[in-house]
Protein backbone atom coordinates (compact mmCIF):
# COMPACT_ATOMS: atom_id res chain seq x y z
CA UNK A 1 0.00 0.00 0.00
CA UNK A 2 1.43 3.57 -1.07
CA UNK A 3 0.11 7.16 0.01
CA UNK A 4 0.52 10.24 -1.79
CA UNK A 5 0.57 13.42 0.62
CA UNK A 6 -0.45 16.74 -2.08
CA UNK A 7 0.30 19.81 -0.88
CA UNK A 8 -2.08 23.15 -1.52
CA UNK A 9 -0.85 25.71 -4.08
CA UNK A 10 1.90 27.31 -2.77
CA UNK A 11 3.45 24.65 -1.07
CA UNK A 12 6.61 23.56 -3.03
CA UNK A 13 8.28 21.85 0.02
CA UNK A 14 6.89 18.93 0.84
CA UNK A 15 9.25 19.12 4.13
CA UNK A 16 7.54 21.85 5.70
CA UNK A 17 4.67 22.02 8.32
CA UNK A 18 3.03 18.25 8.48
CA UNK A 19 3.75 16.63 5.90
CA UNK A 20 7.49 14.50 7.19
CA UNK A 21 5.22 14.13 10.31
CA UNK A 22 2.31 12.46 8.14
CA UNK A 23 5.01 10.21 6.30
CA UNK A 24 6.89 9.25 8.71
CA UNK A 25 4.51 8.02 10.90
CA UNK A 26 2.43 6.69 8.08
CA UNK A 27 5.73 4.97 7.17
CA UNK A 28 5.87 3.28 10.94
CA UNK A 29 2.53 1.79 9.45
CA UNK A 30 4.15 0.03 6.70
CA UNK A 31 3.02 2.23 4.25
CA UNK A 32 5.48 3.45 1.63
CA UNK A 33 4.78 7.27 0.98
CA UNK A 34 5.29 9.75 -1.52
CA UNK A 35 5.68 13.34 -0.73
CA UNK A 36 7.29 14.63 -3.79
CA UNK A 37 7.51 18.73 -4.37
CA UNK A 38 4.66 19.36 -7.00
CA UNK A 39 5.21 20.86 -10.64
CA UNK A 40 3.79 24.23 -10.94
CA UNK A 41 3.30 24.58 -7.08
CA UNK A 42 2.16 27.96 -7.24
CA UNK A 43 -0.34 27.74 -9.11
CA UNK A 44 -1.55 23.70 -8.60
CA UNK A 45 -3.23 23.60 -11.92
CA UNK A 46 -4.85 20.43 -12.84
CA UNK A 47 -2.92 20.01 -16.33
CA UNK A 48 -0.12 19.52 -14.62
CA UNK A 49 -1.19 17.98 -11.28
CA UNK A 50 -3.44 15.18 -12.15
CA UNK A 51 -1.20 13.70 -14.96
CA UNK A 52 1.89 13.89 -12.22
CA UNK A 53 -0.06 12.60 -9.06
CA UNK A 54 -1.09 9.20 -12.00
CA UNK A 55 2.47 8.80 -12.70
CA UNK A 56 3.26 8.74 -8.88
CA UNK A 57 0.69 6.19 -8.17
CA UNK A 58 0.70 4.32 -11.33
CA UNK A 59 -2.81 4.16 -10.99
CA UNK A 60 -2.41 1.82 -8.01
CA UNK A 61 -6.12 1.32 -6.34
CA UNK A 62 -4.04 0.09 -3.23
CA UNK A 63 -3.64 3.85 -2.51
CA UNK A 64 -4.57 6.61 -0.34
CA UNK A 65 -4.40 10.17 -1.38
CA UNK A 66 -3.64 12.83 1.24
CA UNK A 67 -4.90 16.54 -0.30
CA UNK A 68 -4.19 19.64 1.24
CA UNK A 69 -6.35 22.39 0.25
CA UNK A 70 -5.96 22.42 -3.45
CA UNK A 71 -4.48 19.04 -2.96
CA UNK A 72 -7.41 17.99 -1.66
CA UNK A 73 -9.05 19.60 -4.47
CA UNK A 74 -6.81 17.88 -7.17
CA UNK A 75 -7.48 14.29 -4.74
CA UNK A 76 -11.48 14.50 -5.11
CA UNK A 77 -11.03 15.54 -9.24
CA UNK A 78 -8.19 12.09 -9.18
CA UNK A 79 -10.92 9.94 -7.72
CA UNK A 80 -13.74 11.12 -10.46
CA UNK A 81 -11.61 8.58 -12.79
CA UNK A 82 -9.52 6.36 -10.64
CA UNK A 83 -9.78 4.25 -7.74
CA UNK A 84 -7.91 4.53 -4.49
CA UNK A 85 -8.50 2.37 -0.98
CA UNK A 86 -9.31 6.27 0.68
CA UNK A 87 -9.03 9.82 1.18
CA UNK A 88 -7.90 12.42 3.29
CA UNK A 89 -9.39 15.66 2.48
CA UNK A 90 -7.72 18.71 4.71
CA UNK A 91 -9.09 21.98 4.36
CA UNK A 92 -11.30 21.25 0.85
CA UNK A 93 -13.26 23.39 -1.20
CA UNK A 94 -15.19 22.64 -4.23
CA UNK A 95 -15.61 26.09 -5.61
CA UNK A 96 -12.72 28.59 -7.17
CA UNK A 97 -13.94 31.05 -3.45
CA UNK A 98 -13.92 34.39 -6.14
CA UNK A 99 -9.94 33.76 -6.04
CA UNK A 100 -7.93 34.41 -9.72
CA UNK A 101 -5.45 31.71 -8.76
CA UNK A 102 -8.18 28.96 -7.98
CA UNK A 103 -9.99 30.22 -11.21
CA UNK A 104 -7.29 29.53 -13.06
CA UNK A 105 -6.47 26.58 -11.93
CA UNK A 106 -8.84 24.24 -14.14
CA UNK A 107 -10.37 22.43 -10.82
CA UNK A 108 -13.59 24.09 -11.07
CA UNK A 109 -14.37 24.05 -15.22
CA UNK A 110 -16.35 20.65 -14.70
CA UNK A 111 -18.99 19.92 -12.47
CA UNK A 112 -18.17 17.44 -9.92
CA UNK A 113 -19.10 13.95 -9.97
CA UNK A 114 -19.74 13.45 -6.66
CA UNK A 115 -21.02 9.71 -7.30
CA UNK A 116 -18.07 8.56 -8.85
CA UNK A 117 -15.70 9.82 -6.12
CA UNK A 118 -17.53 8.02 -3.81
CA UNK A 119 -17.38 4.92 -5.56
CA UNK A 120 -13.77 5.53 -6.62
CA UNK A 121 -12.72 5.40 -2.98
CA UNK A 122 -13.66 3.20 -0.04
CA UNK A 123 -13.48 5.80 2.58
CA UNK A 124 -12.76 9.53 2.47
CA UNK A 125 -11.85 11.46 5.80
CA UNK A 126 -12.41 15.18 5.95
CA UNK A 127 -11.16 17.83 8.56
CA UNK A 128 -11.66 21.53 8.62
CA UNK A 129 -11.76 24.35 10.72
CA UNK A 130 -14.20 27.14 11.34
CA UNK A 131 -11.46 29.46 11.50
CA UNK A 132 -9.39 28.33 8.12
CA UNK A 133 -9.01 32.13 6.58
CA UNK A 134 -9.54 31.03 2.99
CA UNK A 135 -12.17 28.17 3.08
CA UNK A 136 -15.26 29.02 4.66
CA UNK A 137 -16.60 26.02 6.50
CA UNK A 138 -19.46 25.79 4.45
CA UNK A 139 -17.37 24.45 1.88
CA UNK A 140 -15.89 21.85 3.74
CA UNK A 141 -19.77 21.02 5.07
CA UNK A 142 -20.99 20.87 1.38
CA UNK A 143 -18.53 17.98 0.58
CA UNK A 144 -19.16 16.81 3.55
CA UNK A 145 -22.82 15.69 2.39
CA UNK A 146 -21.66 15.29 -1.03
CA UNK A 147 -19.24 12.50 -0.41
CA UNK A 148 -20.68 11.19 3.30
CA UNK A 149 -17.05 11.71 4.77
CA UNK A 150 -16.32 11.29 8.52
CA UNK A 151 -15.91 14.35 9.12
CA UNK A 152 -13.82 16.55 11.76
CA UNK A 153 -14.47 20.16 12.35
CA UNK A 154 -12.30 21.90 14.42
CA UNK A 155 -11.95 25.81 15.68
CA UNK A 156 -8.42 26.54 16.75
CA UNK A 157 -6.57 24.86 13.02
CA UNK A 158 -7.06 27.75 11.07
CA UNK A 159 -5.77 26.48 7.66
CA UNK A 160 -3.69 23.75 9.00
CA UNK A 161 -0.75 25.20 8.37
CA UNK A 162 0.33 27.84 10.62
CA UNK A 163 -1.70 28.94 14.00
CA UNK A 164 -0.90 32.23 15.50
CA UNK A 165 2.86 32.31 14.98
CA UNK A 166 3.33 28.18 15.17
CA UNK A 167 4.30 26.57 12.21
CA UNK A 168 1.42 22.90 12.60
CA UNK A 169 4.52 20.63 12.29
CA UNK A 170 2.43 17.27 13.42
CA UNK A 171 -0.98 16.03 12.90
CA UNK A 172 -1.83 12.85 14.47
CA UNK A 173 -5.64 12.94 13.75
CA UNK A 174 -4.70 12.21 10.02
CA UNK A 175 -2.36 8.77 11.33
CA UNK A 176 -5.05 8.08 13.98
CA UNK A 177 -8.16 8.05 11.74
CA UNK A 178 -6.33 6.42 9.00
CA UNK A 179 -5.03 3.85 11.37
CA UNK A 180 -8.88 3.17 12.31
CA UNK A 181 -9.85 2.54 8.60
CA UNK A 182 -6.97 -0.19 8.02
CA UNK A 183 -7.40 -1.90 11.30
CA UNK A 184 -3.42 -1.21 12.31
Amino acid sequence: MRAMIIPGNENADMSQAWYPYVKKELERLGIKVIAKNMPDADLARKEYWLPFIEQQLEEDADSILIGHSSGAVAAMRYLENHKAVGAVLVSAEYTDLNNEKEKISGYYDETWRWNKIKKNAKWIIQFHSTDDPFIPAEEARFIHQQLSTEYHEFSNQSHFWAIGNLIKDKFPEIIEAIRKKLNK
